[in-house]
């Protein structure tokens, strides 16, 4: 050790005594005051942290964290916000900034119970709504979609007879010349229907079958009653008024005087609209003779007899329409002027 109050510059110059030597470890490495280690400090009611400088000169940052979950601790500010923080069960946390930030949040709200009634009464509204949608689609099926249906049908139909009429079969050489034949297979098409005053053009197939003919948007003639080749008889026919193409829709629109025409493979045939009955039972098979009761003719003849559903959308009874014929022309000489005339 080097003598008491002398000290080495430790750059090659002579010591020198230290003014007011202490006597003691002068000599040796300064020691610092040792402080010992604190607590996390947590700020007391009314104290604030920049009270203690020592904590400033910290690297470490302290947080405070608070839990505000008890609802029936006293209001801590005026506005009441601590207290509903607390009834909402929020958990926030203070950073060394001071601002908070929530980081949690939990519902103390009880959803009520539904009593049965509530239940039941949402499950028959459900029902109700689920139901009224399933009408609703049956309705736009029977009143659009089956008339789109039927028309596609009834097109083909028609297009299917005009190009079998458009190449005949040539007959034998010296065989008469072919006439319409009296007997079809059900369902079978062989004629056309056209109402000039109404713009209808449909064809008509054997038998009233609802499946095989009326739904098809066809106009369907009632077996065993007479064909318009035929010397005398009531040629019967019938066809949907609503739905299902509806071809017989404006029936009620014809009067005396309006024309109906019925081509074959090998003639046109005219008919004049001459009486009819608004309404009648479905059961009156009578105005399916061959003199049609409540018609105006009263001596055989050759005669038509129009048949449909009335009143519309209702199948109470039935709307008849009677004609006569008045002219008949081969296929060969044109169509007759009850088609070309406007």
């Amino acid at each position: 050790m080097r003598p008491e109050g002398r000290r080495d510059t430790g750059y090659g110059q002579p010591p020198y005594t230290d003014p007011e030597p202490d006597g003691w470890g002068v000599y040796e490495t300064a020691q610092l005051p040792v402080i010992e280690p604190q607590e996390f400090y947590r700020p007391g009611p009314g104290q604030q942290q920049g009270e203690y400088p020592w904590l400033a000169d910290q690297t470490l940052q302290l947080r405070t964290i608070s839990v505000d979950a008890d609802p029936t601790e006293p209001v801590s500010s005026p506005d009441g916000r601590a207290d509903r923080r607390r009834a909402q069960g929020r958990i926030s946390v203070r950073s060394g900034n001071g601002r908070r930030r929530a980081v949690g949040r939990r519902s103390t709200v009880a959803r009520p119970k539904e009593s049965k009634g509530v239940i039941a009464a949402r499950m028959v509204g459900e029902l109700c709504i689920t139901l009224g949608l399933v009408m609703l689609l049956f309705v736009s099926y029977q009143l659009w979609w089956t008339n789109v249906q039927a028309d596609a049908s009834a097109n083909s139909a028609r297009n299917k007879l005009e190009q079998q009429w458009a190449t005949p079969a040539t007959p034998a050489p010296g065989a008469p010349a072919p006439k319409d034949p009296g007997v079809f297979a059900p369902g079978q098409g062989f004629a056309i229907l056209f109402v000039p005053k109404l713009g209808l053009q449909y064809p008509i197939a054997e038998g009233t079958d609802t499946e095989k003919v009326l739904n098809k948007g066809l106009v369907g003639h009632y077996t065993g009653t007479a064909m318009p080749a035929d010397a005398s008889g009531n040629f019967a026919v019938a066809a949907h008024r609503t739905t299902h193409g509806q071809p017989f829709r404006r029936l009620a629109e014809l009067g005396p005087g309006d024309k109906i025409v019925v081509e074959t493979a090998t003639s046109f045939y005219t008919y004049e609209v001459e009486g009819g009955i608004p309404e009648t039972s479905p059961t009156n098979v009578a105005v399916l003779q061959p003199i049609p009761k409540g018609s105006p003719f009263a001596q055989p003849g050759r005669y038509i007899t129009m048949t449909t559903c009335t009143p519309e959308f209702s199948a109470r009874g039935r709307l008849i329409v009677f004609g006569k014929m008045i002219a008949e022309q081969p296929r060969s000489q044109g169509q007759p002027p009850a088609l070309t005339t406007s």
